[in-house]
């Protein structure tokens, strides 16, 4: 299905997409042929990744922007369109997050996590979709959420809220703006080391080894993955698709959500030994 011009006359702006999981979705959107518009707060991964996409061959530019700031939004939007033309996708990648007992949070802490998640989404989302709706063009917006956007999970509460709210927002937002031929899709990613932020959340590497042992498929998640999921929910192989959540966690929510999913670990020999005292009681 990854045609070398699938998402030709494309033009896509990432925002967090200068590093991590936004840079990796650019690099592979531009290698398809969509031109790359790449947003975020720090100056110098943002220059490097263009580069790093126009030395493969791909079209890409970039601007600074906090997207707690509506009014900030707004202008690196009308430069993106202005420097590469009009926009037909958007992908909200730009996140924040830490581990800490919600005891322990401050105010602050919890409202810089759910500024740049929530608050940062329906910013871009606003401004990019107004633009759509008064041009009558179609669009694709694709959110970045997590699989504890649905089941919760401690120490990361600022995360859950604001993953959760973008969640609905995606699916709310498919069923308003879907008669503008507007599609919102979203992502749901477990585990895939990133630079920087990994460090955030993986306290140790005893901790490390401990989440890994727990994925069924046995491993962390390879950027090119999620990326050439990306790649689908934006292009027109999808265009039927809107207000849905794709899953790519191998397989580790649905462990945690079952009672006896630990039992994993239960070495063979011991399954043995089970099975023995059950043949003995019947």
């Amino acid at each position: 299905m990854f045609q070398p011009d699938l998402l030709r006359g494309q033009t896509i702006l990432i925002t967090g997409g200068g590093t991590g999981l936004g840079r990796s979705m650019g690099l592979r959107f531009a290698e398809l042929g969509a031109k790359v518009f790449l947003a975020a707060r720090r100056e110098e991964p943002l220059r490097q990744t263009a580069e790093d996409i126009r030395a493969r061959g791909g079209t890409a530019a970039w601007g600074s922007c906090d997207v707690r700031d509506f009014a900030a939004v707004e202008k690196v939007v009308e430069q993106a369109e202005r420097e590469l033309g009009g926009l037909t996708g958007l992908v909200n990648n730009a996140a924040g997050n830490f581990v800490c007992p919600t005891e322990r949070l401050t105010p602050g802490g919890f409202n810089a996590v759910v500024s740049i998640v929530l608050h940062g989404t329906f910013h871009c989302s606003l401004a990019v979709g107004r633009r759509w709706i008064e041009g009558k063009r179609p669009g694709t917006i694709l959110n970045i959420v997590t699989t504890y956007a649905w089941t919760g999970s401690g120490f990361v509460v600022p995360s859950v809220c604001a993953k959760a709210g973008v969640l609905g927002m995606t699916r709310s937002l498919a069923v308003e703006w879907g008669r503008y031929r507007i599609r919102a899709n979203a992502i749901a990613p477990g585990p895939f080391p990133t630079e920087g932020a990994w460090s955030r959340l993986i306290p140790s590497p005893d901790f490390e080894k401990a989440f890994q042992r727990r994925i069924p498929a046995g491993r962390f998640g390879r950027h090119e993955e999620l990326a050439n999921l990306a790649v689908f929910l934006v292009s027109p192989q999808s265009e039927y698709v809107t207000g849905d959540c794709v899953t790519i966690d191998g397989g580790q929510w649905l462990r945690q959500g079952g009672q006896f999913s630990d039992l994993l670990d239960v070495p063979p020999q011991l399954w043995d030994e089970l099975a023995k005292t059950r043949r003995a009681k019947t």
